[in-house]
């Protein structure tokens, strides 16, 4: 046989299983018959065990037999197969014990799913493995801080310079160096001199005064896990900087301000109640008392609006928050997935009051809040960024 027709029929007998040997002809049952290797039966194994129609049973009844099922995996996929592989066997095989176990949990390949499971199952985990699920979910934090925190940095940072400079500065604010290239051609070839149109330069701050207030309020309904995950890493490093003052509110049914665990993400994360109802109207009502100067404060909710609370209430609350000068924000998701389900009606209504609705993706995140710490037209934003954006529901 053909090695490029062996290795196409030994692709599709792992993929259909052992009940498509026969049909095939390659991995059945014996060894001089089947054309398997030694590898190609333990793969064949660990995907028999996860999709094999007739299970007599499930991996978390023997520890040493789910570890040896994770190694076996990790040994034979690429670490993307891994992911997707794990992820399954949660749903499928009932492994939400294994994150119960700290040996076992030291094994797994660590992914955002893993993450937001293990944190939904914070408090069922026994003391003895606190630790290891905490440097678990450190593992996946410092990961996305890696990708993600330096653009945060420079973006917001860049934004707040952007704001900071006056074209009406004192003699001894004058950054003479742009204003010089901003009036070049204002040059007088007879005088030999530019007479500058236009002077830059850069407003004199308050010392301890921040830039601009920035508010995270986040859905925590088990459907916006990955929501969390993503914003409680952007707050962290906007916490960080100190032209903008950041807080971060996450709800269900009832609100909690985290904002004095914004140091430490993890912390944060292990802050956060995963699941639950939802009452966006009584999240909205805390961030609008804590708001000190609506002028100077970037509201982002993070939601999928789908208010177990009074949705009437809510648009109110909104209103008044946008009618005070506050940029209030609607994500409908800040997730690598794309646009969720989400509750299209109060979606439109709040587009009405000129609120952009839209989701996000992390990696658009930081240009997205540079945006708006300088009050540009977000929607225009979106647009150009080719993000959907909701429309204002139809009167």
């Amino acid at each position: 046989m053909p090695i490029e027709e062996y290795e196409r029929l030994r692709r599709w007998r792992l993929i259909l299983g052992p009940q498509a040997a026969t049909a095939l002809g390659i991995g059945g049952p014996t060894e001089d018959q089947s054309g398997f290797g030694e590898d190609d039966r333990k793969i064949d194994q660990a995907l028999e065990l996860l999709y094999g129609v007739e299970r007599s049973g499930s991996l978390d009844g023997s520890k040493p037999y789910i570890a040896r099922w994770l190694g076996d995996i990790r040994t034979y996929f690429p670490t993307s197969a891994v992911r997707i592989l794990q992820q399954d066997a949660v749903k499928l095989l009932n492994l939400r014990q294994l994150l119960l176990e700290p040996e076992l949990l030291t094994t797994v390949e660590v992914d955002l799913q893993l993450v937001t499971t293990l944190l939904s199952l914070k408090s069922a985990l026994p003391e003895h493995t606190r630790e290891t699920a905490r440097s678990v979910v450190r593992k996946l934090v410092e990961e996305l801080e890696r990708r993600l925190a330096l653009r945060m940095e420079q973006a917001v940072r860049s934004s707040l310079r952007h704001m900071s400079r006056s074209t009406r500065p004192r003699p001894t604010e004058i950054d003479w160096d742009r204003t010089i290239r901003a009036n070049l051609k204002h040059y007088q070839p007879e005088q030999h001199t530019l007479i500058p149109e236009r002077l830059i330069g850069h407003q004199r701050r308050q010392r301890h005064a921040a830039l601009r207030d920035v508010v995270l309020c986040i859905d925590q309904s088990g459907s916006m896990a990955a929501s969390v995950v993503y914003a409680s890493i952007f707050g962290a490093v906007m916490a960080s900087l100190r032209a903008v003052s950041t807080r971060m509110i996450v709800f269900d049914t009832a609100v909690a301000d985290l904002s004095g665990h914004l140091q430490d993400p993890v912390e944060l994360l292990f802050g956060a109640q995963l699941g639950g109802g939802t009452d966006i109207n009584q999240a909205l009502c805390y961030c609008q008392q804590i708001i000190r100067r609506p002028q100077e404060t970037v509201l982002v909710l993070i939601t999928d609006l789908y208010e177990g609370g009074d949705a009437q209430e809510l648009l109110k609350r909104a209103a008044a928050l946008v009618g005070s000068g506050v940029q209030l924000i609607c994500l409908l998701a800040l997730s690598d997935q794309g646009t969720p389900a989400f509750n299209s009606a109060l979606a439109g209504q709040l587009a009405a009051m000129d609120i952009p609705v839209f989701a996000c993706t992390p990696d658009l995140f930081p240009e997205l809040m540079a945006a708006a710490l300088q009050r540009r037209d977000l929607n225009l934003w979106a647009a150009q960024q080719g993000i959907p954006t909701v429309r204002a529901a139809q009167e």
